[in-house]
């Protein structure tokens, strides 16, 4: 199966908590197994992603910093294991 290229999903300047829901509505709109790669700068956006990824039942690929912006890279999972 051939891979696309990432999503790219640009949340520079939104704040809390507005980055993990865009986050979490884009993922949902995602098949399993696509990638989507989240810039914000929200400080905030460092502990609500990773949670919001861990929480929702998919993969943290990459975090890194390209200096004020945060860069995620996320693999959609299944979905949110079950309660």
């Amino acid at each position: 199966m051939e891979r696309r290229d990432d999503d790219i999903l640009d949340l520079v300047g939104l704040n809390c908590p507005l980055p993990a829901l865009k986050t979490r509505r884009a993922l949902e709109r995602s098949a399993p197994g696509d990638r989507l790669v989240v810039r914000a700068s929200d400080p905030m956006a460092a502990l609500d992603i990773p949670h919001l990824v861990a929480t929702d039942g998919h993969v943290l690929v990459d975090r890194r910093r390209d200096g004020a912006v945060l860069i995620f890279v996320i693999e959609r999972g299944p979905g949110r294991p079950p309660a």
